[in-house]
């Protein structure tokens, strides 16, 4: 199985690199992206000295993580909010499942969430006879074409204008040729009176605050707010990682996030949701869930090179700047993280054995680590985890033989230099061809080895 999924990722990302149309619109995407993201962070007084206080009090917390969970849990559940604890998808989705069937709820309103797409939330409801509606536009857009997300940030990013406006006329019949904001005002219109006719929201969270046992929601649309304050009952499914110290943390983490995943000096919505509605609230839920996801998260914890990419904050930065990505798209990956972190985590999510080649999908240019607003040494931690697929013993046994057979020959002078240039050359097109790509030249080896020039000169 595990070389069925490498062979269709690398067949998917062949097909992906040449679609032209496809190029065109992540390439316009990006660029404007490039362009926001130059103005988000020119607001930063001192922008390295803040992500290097971002990867400290990420780095404290991770080290320190059931600590701040158990804080979390202690202060939410001081103010009438519950905490469900689950091990992995299965435990989360039959966790949801009951509260529905104790609330009799027959559809549910979501806003955005990673975390709901990792554990195929929406599937599941369905199977369960539960409608489900995406309130973020992009969610609503993917769902309606039963995909998944391309981008941590922008679900769509890979649909053009046109497309989205010919599939609202297929389903809504709104005109062929409708405006971003005829299709918003549509979307907005469909949307509305769910929000007061379903029984249950669900969402995720950007962060979970520790010492206020509260959890903060990061959006642009307002959609989250609404999901989390009309239903009777919110439910919030958030991964462990997400968890930080203090209130006060927000201050840093908020524009971070911001000026990184949209180029924003601060998105238009920022919500701390702490437990359900209180005596003087006028809004909020009769009943809050919380629903701490593992889901292989200790298994990245585990990881002592690698759990730094624990500390991610899914601003989706580094899939922007990646090479690899903007070539190969966001549904190549058949994962829910892409791009250079989900190439990082995913192997440890969902198991070495099966997606150890996303790590090998890299050009280790180190555009990731750059931009990184937490300080994660991406590339590097891509390297660990080659490293560790090689000593788990997961790498094939040609490649095996073939770095034995090099290791032999390239301590032993003599042995290369035996062979002229002519018989390494044809050594190369038989045998490696292949390997190196059907749209790239192999290298011509020179007829004498530097060795052997080198003598010539000296004798001469």
């Amino acid at each position: 199985m595990a070389r069925d999924v490498a062979e269709k990722f690398l067949k998917d990302s062949a097909v992906k690199s040449f679609d032209q149309r496809h190029r065109e619109i992540i390439n316009t995407n990006i660029d404007k992206y490039n362009l926001a993201f130059e103005r988000g962070k020119s607001k930063f007084f001192d922008l390295e000295n803040s992500k290097k206080k971002a990867n400290l009090i990420k780095w404290k917390t991770i080290e320190n993580l059931e600590r701040y969970l158990l804080d979390f849990e202690s202060n939410f559940t001081k103010k009438g909010g519950q905490v469900i604890w689950a091990n992995d998808a299965e435990e989360a989705r039959q966790a949801i499942a009951k509260i529905m069937e104790r609330h009799q709820a027959q559809s549910v309103v979501k806003s955005k969430s990673m975390a709901t797409e990792e554990i195929e939330l929406n599937h599941f409801l369905e199977k369960q006879h539960v409608e489900v509606f995406e309130s973020d536009l992009g969610e609503f857009i993917i769902q309606l074409l039963d995909q998944k997300p391309y981008h941590f940030v922008t679900p769509a990013m890979h649909l053009s204008l046109e497309e989205i406006a010919k599939l609202f006329h297929e389903k809504f019949d709104t005109p062929l040729d409708a405006s971003a904001e005829q299709l918003t005002m549509k979307a907005r219109e469909l949307l509305r009176e769910k929000y007061t006719s379903t029984g249950v929201g669900i969402s995720g969270a950007n962060f979970i605050i520790a010492d206020t046992g509260s959890i903060a929601i990061t959006e642009n649309e307002g959609n989250a707010r609404l999901t989390t304050s009309f239903p009777k009952v919110h439910i919030a499914l958030v991964g462990i990682e997400k968890v930080i110290p203090t209130m006060s943390d927000l201050d840093l983490f908020w524009p971070l996030l911001a000026s990184h995943g949209t180029g924003q000096n601060l998105t238009v919505y920022n919500t701390i949701l702490g437990g359900p509605r209180q005596e003087k609230d006028i809004d909020g839920p009769e009943e809050m869930y919380v629903i701490l996801l593992d889901n292989g998260r200790t298994n990245v914890l585990a990881q002592k090179d690698q759990r730094q990419g624990l500390y991610c904050i899914r601003c989706g930065a580094c899939l922007n700047v990646c090479p690899i990505y903007q070539n190969i798209g966001g549904h190549t990956y058949e994962t829910t993280y892409q791009g250079p972190i989900g190439s990082l985590i995913s192997p440890h999510l969902q198991g070495m054995k099966e997606f150890k080649h996303l790590s090998y999908a890299s050009s280790l240019c180190g555009k990731c680590t750059e931009v990184c607003p937490v300080g994660i040494d991406i590339q590097k931690m891509l390297l660990l985890n080659r490293r560790d697929a090689v000593a788990q013993g997961l790498a094939p046994g040609m490649e095996r033989r073939t770095w034995k057979g090099f290791t032999y020959a390239i301590q032993r002078r003599g042995l290369i230099d035996f062979f002229s240039g002519k018989t390494k050359n044809f050594f190369l097109q038989s045998f490696f061809k292949k390997t190196w790509g059907k749209h790239r030249e192999l290298p011509k080896l020179a007829e004498k080895s530097f060795t052997k020039q080198w003598k010539e000169r000296r004798d001469q």
